[in-house]
């Protein structure tokens, strides 16, 4: 059966993702003398690596914005207050009116509770049930973050190693070149070689020289990008044992792999979950020609001091009421029909979208499976093409020795050879980093991964 995700691969994500920045800072200092695994190196990115640090904010920041939705449905409370201070100044415009002319000060004070319980409001509803896709969403996000983080740091890591093979070839090649070179000259001044051989082992002395020089460059820009990475400021990584066996090819056909790639991969779940919110958009949208029902509770109180407008007697007013309110749309200018008609566009959208995520999971989890496959009878061809280059060599240093070949037939033996080990190295990372892309591209990608590659490292 091809793995799926369970409640171990569950646990163990919440596990990383509760990893402490201080523990990825003490590691960043403690380990920059030695030697660190694929796994060190992905603990500490995870404290440090910006795009990560950005989707872990932004998936907390969709988790809030989700719960938001809970508002619509629960009852909401109110507390208003209010003080006034009046100066009251009474005077008949009749002299010989019976009403005396008054002046005072006078005090209004009020506060009021209000209940209001939403008891029929469709588009607060659907509010409501889209908050359970935006919680799926928000966890599909950040599980493609830490997916994309796991292949990135893995492919930094296997980059510096293929640079640093690169240059350890490029110079024994340098250094057999140049034994080469030293050995034509010491045939020609005897005079059992020409000055073509000589030249023939200057020219391609210095062309290793110059590889050599471009190699050391990619060795310190690989490193760089390790080093951004993971946030260490010399990050040495492990290398790979000596005829260390790589990962099995996959045992599910490909077409298990792209099944199980277009129900699990986050990129496929999260524009299904996308559709879902805007399928609800749309009844939301139709909700707009609905009534809505409100149930309202209000005790509030006045009191006046020193009187009021009417009299000048102090007095308390208690108001405790309770109402149901409706509240019926009759015409909104038109505004919810259009409104209807965009959510309906925007869900075809989103139908398309998915239809379209599908696809391209489905494309890149091919591309994944045969690179992979194909990758592991590569390193096999690979091998035996060194073994053959190296019978090779060896065949015409024998010629060269007792005449039959030139320097030239060495010199080209000895490229294909260090050409081939180098073609070998890269070919061994590259299926390793396709394992990991596989599971990215299937979905089922987890830190759990990372152990039988790490197991492949020197202790």
């Amino acid at each position: 059966m091809l793995p799926t995700r369970s409640l171990s691969n569950s646990v163990t994500r919440a596990m990383f993702r509760a990893l402490p920045l201080a523990a990825a800072l003490a590691f960043a200092f403690a380990s920059g003398a030695q030697a660190q695994s694929l796994v060190e190196l992905y603990d500490a990115a995870r404290g440090h690596d910006a795009s990560y640090m950005s989707a872990k904010s932004l998936y907390e920041a969709n988790l809030a914005k989700a719960n938001q939705t809970l508002g619509g449905i629960l009852p909401n409370i109110a507390l208003s207050a209010s003080a006034s201070r009046t100066y009251f100044n009474y005077r008949p415009d009749e002299p010989t009116s019976t009403v005396m002319a008054s002046e005072r000060y006078y005090g209004t004070g009020s506060v009021a509770v209000t209940l209001t319980q939403p008891l029929y409001r469709p588009a607060v509803w659907y509010t409501y049930k889209q908050g359970g896709p935006l919680l799926q969403q928000a966890a599909a996000q950040y599980e493609a973050a830490e997916q994309d983080l796991l292949v990135r740091v893995s492919q930094s890591y296997f980059d510096v190693l293929t640079s640093e093979d690169s240059l350890e070839l490029v110079q024994a090649q340098k250094k057999a070149v140049g034994e080469q070179l030293a050995s034509a000259k010491r045939n020609f001044e005897v005079g059992t070689t020409t000055i073509t051989g000589v030249r023939d082992a200057q020219a391609r002395f210095d062309l290793t020289t110059a590889q050599e020089i471009a190699a050391d460059n990619d060795v310190r820009i690989k490193r760089l990008a390790l080093d951004l990475v993971v946030g260490l400021s010399n990050a040495k990584p492990k290398r790979l044992t000596d005829n260390s066996q790589l990962v099995k090819a996959p045992a599910e056909d490909v077409n298990v792999w792209v099944s199980q790639s277009e129900t699990v991969s986050p990129a496929v779940r999260q524009a299904q979950l996308a559709l879902d919110v805007a399928s609800l958009e749309v009844s939301k949208a139709q909700a707009g020609h609905k009534p809505t029902v409100d149930a309202q509770v209000s005790y509030g109180g006045i009191r006046n001091l020193g009187g009021s407008a009417t009299q000048s007697v102090a007095s308390h007013v208690y108001n405790p009421s309770a109402a149901v309110v409706l509240n019926l749309p009759i015409f909104s200018g038109f505004a919810t029909d259009y409104r209807i008609k965009e959510t309906v566009s925007l869900e075809g959208k989103a139908r398309a979208d998915l239809e379209a995520a599908k696809r391209n999971t489905a494309q890149a989890t091919r591309t994944a499976y045969f690179g992979v496959v194909s990758g592991l009878s590569q390193v096999q061809a690979y091998q035996a093409a060194e073994a053959s280059s190296q019978s090779s060599l060896d065949a015409n240093k024998l010629g060269y020795s007792v005449g039959v070949n030139i320097n030239i037939d060495v010199l080209n033996a000895q490229s294909q050879l260090y050409q081939t080990k180098r073609d070998l190295a890269k070919a061994r990372y590259d299926v390793l980093v396709g394992t990991l892309k596989l599971r990215q591209a299937a979905g089922t990608l987890t830190p759990l991964d990372l152990q039988p590659i790490n197991a492949l490292l020197k202790p």
